[in-house]
């Protein structure tokens, strides 16, 4: 069965930190469909410096690696999230991480699963009752 897995920003950083073959396996080679907001694309302009000095392999090659990952991205507009599913992780994120909710919002507007590495976001959703996540 297809489904569709909105990316959290830290799944990205850690499998390019840790030119991680198994996230791009899951990527290429699991047949689901993986969205990410674009602004995840700033997100790592942002931190670029940081990756880079984080890896121990040359630049060259993390931005091989880095366009072979995102060539099997689909990149959204936040504009398509309803009021309604944003509000919704809102209520769901805010005393968790609201920096978390328009993932969620993702997540709930294109109802998918969530992949992310951030344990205490996923303690927190589950203990409200949220436990569509993406596990591998």
């Amino acid at each position: 069965m297809r489904r569709t897995v909105i990316l959290d920003t830290n799944i990205l950083f850690r499998g390019l930190r840790s030119h991680n073959e198994k996230l791009r396996d899951v990527l290429l080679e699991s047949g689901h469909r993986f969205v990410a907001a674009k602004y995840l694309i700033v997100e790592l302009f942002k931190h670029k410096e940081r990756i880079i000095a984080n890896i121990n392999c040359p630049e060259a090659d993390i931005l091989l690696y880095l366009h072979e990952i995102l060539r099997h991205i689909e990149f959204v507009d936040e504009e398509i999230i309803s009021i309604g599913s944003y509000a919704e992780a809102h209520r769901l994120c805010r005393d968790v991480d609201e920096n978390d909710t328009p993932f969620l919002a993702l997540v709930l507007e294109l109802d998918g699963e969530l992949w992310t590495n951030d344990e205490k976001l996923k303690t927190g959703l589950r203990k409200k009752g949220f436990h569509r996540f993406f596990e591998i």
